[in-house]
């Protein structure tokens, strides 16, 4: 593989990198089969692995320490933080109090001393961002951590944590990880520019369309949702399946698999670093790797832009992050004797 930077970080990173999301009881329970997977992810020659504490409640973490025991230095390892682990209400968010307890924690499942990217899962309203920058920074400087980054952050959040960051002399996000596939491509539009703009890393997560780009699901067919485990909502939405139907018969002309045609897109953005497969079985991992040395022309590439304009959506992206300004009615809703006044 031709190795990429990260940001300006001089870390260099596969343009895959392997998503540990799907080890564990969310995907694959079988320890020695995820480890059998993350190895010859390596072996061919991905050095780059993201996980999350959330992610299985730890069990995936734990998986990623088993499979890098005698391999760890040549691996830049990635893990996250902010959702719940637990009932505790401080056991969440991105609190300075929580930030240092959970690198604890993940460093221990992960069986290492330190974590090469440590990544705010979420923003979190409810904190300054100084304070989570403020703990963050110190975990680089104890050398846990050797660079900080976040994940779903909207445009002006990136740029505000960067602000912050300059004004009180504290570490920077280094990295930002977006959902990004041809049917979701609104971080074309301010994400993606804002992170070339401060020389920040991208690893998009999602490439796929949360499954929706593999092909198997198609308009007008039904589908064994016995056996894909129930059928999300985006995969009956008739806008996005509309992008699928088009796309189908553009592959089959390039002579590419639909996931080798999503994949060799969302690398092929100059301001994306590296795209997050997340495996469960080896014959998933085998066909994204198959696809690896995938490069897409300027007439395919065009004609996806026709497919799926630039910096737009096909349809909601329903696990993206939502701020407070849209998913709280108190905050797009004056109250009822305001508006009656008025």
């Amino acid at each position: 593989m031709k190795y990429r930077t990260l940001g300006r970080t001089g870390i260099e990173v596969s343009p895959y990198c392997l998503g540990a999301m799907m080890f564990g009881a969310m995907g694959n329970p079988d320890h020695d089969d995820s480890i059998r997977i993350i190895h010859k992810a390596l072996d061919a020659g991905i050095n780059f692995v993201d996980t999350a504490d959330v992610y299985s409640g730890g069990e995936s973490e734990e998986i990623v320490g088993k499979a890098l025991k005698g391999r760890r230095d040549d691996v830049v390892l990635a893990s996250k933080m902010h959702y719940p682990m637990g009932d505790d209400p401080n056991h969440r968010g991105n609190s300075r109090r929580w930030i240092i307890a959970a690198v604890e924690n993940s460093l221990r499942r992960l069986q290492t001393d330190h974590l090469d990217l440590y990544q705010v899962h979420r923003p979190d309203p409810a904190v300054d961002v100084e304070e989570t920058l403020s703990a963050q920074s110190d975990l680089i400087h104890s050398g846990k951590v050797r660079a900080i980054g976040a994940s779903s952050f909207p445009a002006s959040e990136i740029v505000e944590a960067q602000w912050v960051a300059e004004r009180r002399g504290l570490e920077r996000f280094r990295t930002e990880q977006p959902p990004y596939s041809i049917v979701n491509r609104s971080i074309e539009r301010e994400v993606l520019p804002v992170c070339q703009r401060y020389g920040m890393g991208t690893l998009v997560w999602s490439p796929l369309g949360q499954g929706l780009l593999t092909g198997r699901f198609r308009k007008g067919r039904q589908i064994d949702t016995h056996r894909s485990g129930g059928m999300p909502q985006h995969f009956s939405d008739e806008r996005k399946l509309d992008v699928v139907e088009q796309l189908i018969p553009l592959a089959d002309k390039a002579g590419l698999p639909m996931t080798h045609l999503a994949m060799a897109f969302a690398i092929a953005h100059p301001g994306v670093t590296s795209a997050i497969i997340g495996p469960r079985t080896m014959e998933q991992l085998d066909d994204l790797l198959a696809g690896a040395d995938v490069t897409l022309d300027d007439e395919v590439l065009n004609r996806i832009d026709e497919i799926a304009p630039p910096g737009t959506d096909a349809g909601p992206n329903d696990v993206a992050y939502t701020p407070p300004a849209l998913s709280n009615v108190s905050l797009r809703r004056r109250p009822v004797a305001e508006r009656s006044a008025a």
